[in-house]
């Protein structure tokens, strides 16, 4: 599991085995583990997080999409 981006508390990180899968990216704090769709960006499972902090997260994949999306491709080789 690839960490991506550390920011804050959360780690943003792929799952080797997601590679079937749209491009996405979870993020994790703690226990809490939510997922992103990057094409567009997307909630796709809160995984225990708040509303507001899933809304903070959002921006947080927002404002890296383009750099996600560029990993995601190098490391999945789509």
């Amino acid at each position: 599991m690839p960490t991506i981006l550390l920011s804050g508390p959360y780690r943003i990180f792929f799952v080797s085995l997601d590679y079937a899968e749209p491009p996405h990216v979870h993020v994790r704090r703690e226990r809490m583990v939510a997922k992103f769709w990057l094409s567009p960006v997307q909630l796709a499972h809160a995984g225990g997080f708040t509303r507001t902090e899933i809304s903070t997260i959002g921006r947080l994949v927002e404002r890296h999409r383009d750099n996600f999306l560029e990993q995601w491709h190098e490391f999945f080789g789509t």
